[in-house]
């Protein structure tokens, strides 16, 4: 009888045993199945969920939404557009010298853009576009007053949402502007054939009596030359070892066609080399100004050319004709001369020397001296002796020179000025501070020649 009561119990235990094992099995059947390969996998499904703006900025799940909302910046750093928004960053630079608006477009770099169409809404005037893609908007006639000067959007850019203003004058200022930088170029933005096309008047005027050889008139003279990118390499130890006392380098010209201003490619070169050699230097640059903006321009170029290096001599602009076809060779002296002065004046109030270069005949009718009077006089006349009346502080007497260390024919020159060459005239000594305007120092007639 106890045998069987076990036997039994134990026949109830198992049964319990498979029944539980059968109700696992059987809630974990898919899964069973599955792994048996009886059943594929079921596929995922794919939930969409509509896009609820919050008040947090965020759209969605999407954590990179904020790119999409015009509202999300700071009003200051904005820009204008989300479609620019990965494109090139511009800004503008502003300058008047009087009565004008000039407006530059350029880079994070600093550097003029061109190639776009940029476009400026100005108050009161109205929308102004860069029309032939140079980066410059230039705008004359502007009556004098402050204006507020914003960038229309383009494609392509990340233009500033910002309203600068500026202040336009009503009388010129003989100031250097800042922002001339931005206006020049090299010979290699420009047609050079077309644009540098300065022709020497004194060839005209010459007698054939010129002395071609290295001169000296004594102990009160200095004896140089002067030199630009058509004398093309110069080794400048060996000028300095010929005896060369000094030389006067054209830094740039403004295009004789375009207007453009630009560097001479060989200035740099020419003006390190003769002072690292040893040798004084003075610069000039060729003018092509129509209007007294212009001049003010130019000489701004010049003084951001050389405010790096030493220069002891004068400041000299080349007043001669460019073939006769050149946009400033056909103004009236009257006109010309108060484009001279507005030149010579800004070079003066940045602490330089500074004068006009010309032939004889060119200064005496192209020119009106007796209202430049208090600038130097660099007299260009091929001859033994000029015939020139008037003052003159250099003289330039040929131009079929021949030095040691120059391939070509140079220009040789006599210079009676007294120049202080112990000063150091670079930005770094507090520029130029030498002989002022007016003092005619050791100034020959052609009575003492």
């Amino acid at each position: 009888m106890g045998s069987k009561r076990i036997k039994n119990m134990l026949v109830a235990v198992i049964m319990i045993f498979v029944m539980i094992t059968a109700v696992i099995f059987m809630m974990n059947w898919e899964l069973v199945e599955e792994k048996l390969g009886g059943k594929k996998k079921s596929e995922e499904v794919t939930v969409e969920v509509e896009e609820n703006v919050t008040d947090e900025k965020q759209i969605g799940n999407d954590l990179s939404a904020f790119l999409q909302d015009e509202t999300f910046f700071d009003a200051e750093t904005q820009y204008k557009s989300v479609e620019t928004y990965s494109g090139k960053r511009v800004s503008f630079i502003m300058s008047s010298v009087a009565k004008d608006l000039r407006i530059m477009f350029v880079d994070s770099s600093g550097k003029l853009i061109t190639g776009a169409p940029f476009s400026v809404e100005i108050q009161e005037l109205g929308e102004y576009t860069d029309d032939d893609e140079d980066g410059i908007i230039y705008i004359e006639k502007v009556r004098a007053g402050e204006y507020s000067v914003s960038m229309k959007e383009i494609d392509g850019y990340r233009v500033p949402n910002t309203v600068t203003s500026i202040k336009v004058k009503q009388d010129i200022e003989y100031r250097v502007l800042d922002s001339v930088e931005y206006m020049m170029l090299t010979e290699k933005d420009v047609d050079a054939d077309q644009e540098d096309t300065e022709e020497r008047s004194a060839k005209e005027d010459a007698d054939g009596s010129e002395n071609t050889e290295f001169l000296s008139k004594g102990n009160d003279t200095t004896t140089g030359i002067d030199v630009s990118k058509w004398n093309e390499t110069i080794d400048w130890e060996t000028v300095a070892d010929a005896g060369v006392d000094f030389a006067i380098i054209r830094c740039g010209y403004r295009g004789s066609s375009s207007g453009s201003l630009i560097i001479d490619p060989m200035y740099e070169k020419n003006i390190e080399g003769a002072i690292d050699a040893g040798i004084p230097v003075g610069v000039y640059f060729f003018t092509q100004a129509v209007n007294e903006i212009e001049a003010v321009e130019e000489a701004s170029m010049v003084i951001n050319l050389i405010k790096e290096y030493d220069v002891d001599y004068p400041v000299f602009l080349d007043s001669e004709s460019a073939g006769g076809n050149g946009r400033a060779d056909n103004l009236e002296a009257e006109e010309r001369t108060k484009i001279h002065k507005a030149f010579l004046e800004t070079i003066a109030s940045a602490g330089y020397e500074t004068g006009i270069y010309g032939s004889a005949n060119w200064l005496e009718k192209r020119v009106d001296m007796d209202e430049l009077s208090n600038y130097r006089t660099w007299l260009a006349e091929y001859a033994d002796v000029p015939s020139y009346d008037e003052y003159y502080h250099m003289w330039q007497y040929t131009s079929k020179g021949n030095i040691d260390g120059i391939s070509t024919n140079v220009d040789l020159n006599i210079c009676y000025m007294d120049i202080d060459t112990s000063i150091d005239h670079s930005s770094s000594a507090g520029g130029y501070s030498g002989v002022v305007n007016g003092d005619t120092g050791n100034v020959p007639t052609a009575d003492s020649e």
